[in-house]
């Protein structure tokens, strides 16, 4: 596993709201890559990756998402805002959940590159005697594990090392590093041919 993308993105989250929003980031994540199988095995995939234009248009939309999530990270450490009301943490943590899901979902499904991984992977792998799609789904269903069980393993390592430095000003230093490698991402998929 290479660390890219999606683990910035999961390391962000648990830095932000602990383990549980770094799985439940990880988890849309990785429900994204159903929807890239499915493009694949309907073709969906072959039209993104022929059109240019259309390709260009992704990339973009998803470069942009990523420049958004890291200033978004940038700016919440100049915030005072971060104080949790302990008698409403609840609401914000069920809220948190929803949006870290969302989060990884988005990232995922508008990464054309995981399209193109998908498009260059699963064809070598379908029997033509038995339902593309079912296959296809089958080898996401082995990559979401294998997905889950590395992004699980980032977020537990990142909160136990978040409890070592429980310091505000350790928090805001991780924020900020991820979230200036997010912003990183975007601009190297906004610039890449």
């Amino acid at each position: 596993m290479t660390p890219g993308l999606d683990t910035a993105l999961v390391i962000r989250n648990t830095t932000r709201g602990g383990w549980k929003d770094g799985i439940t980031c990880s988890l849309g994540i990785c429900c994204g890559l159903f929807v890239h199988a499915t493009m694949s095995a309907v073709g969906l995939s072959v039209v993104l990756v022929s059109s240019a234009e259309l390709f260009t248009v992704v990339k973009t939309i998803g470069a942009i998402y990523l420049i958004w999530l890291g200033v978004q990270s940038i700016r919440s450490t100049f915030s005072h805002s971060q104080s949790i009301d302990m008698n409403n943490n609840k609401s914000l943590e069920v809220t948190s959940l929803k949006v870290s899901f969302k989060e990884g979902f988005l990232s995922n499904i508008l990464n054309p590159k995981t399209a193109v991984f998908y498009l260059a992977l699963l064809p070598q792998f379908i029997n033509p005697e038995y339902s593309a799609f079912a296959q296809s789904l089958l080898m996401a269903s082995i990559h979401f594990v294998i997905a889950m069980i590395w992004q699980g393993g980032v977020a537990l390592l990142v909160e136990k090392a978040k409890q070592l430095m429980s310091s505000s000003v350790v928090k805001n230093r991780i924020e900020r590093m991820t979230g200036a490698v997010l912003v990183m991402l975007g601009v190297n998929l906004l610039v890449s041919k």
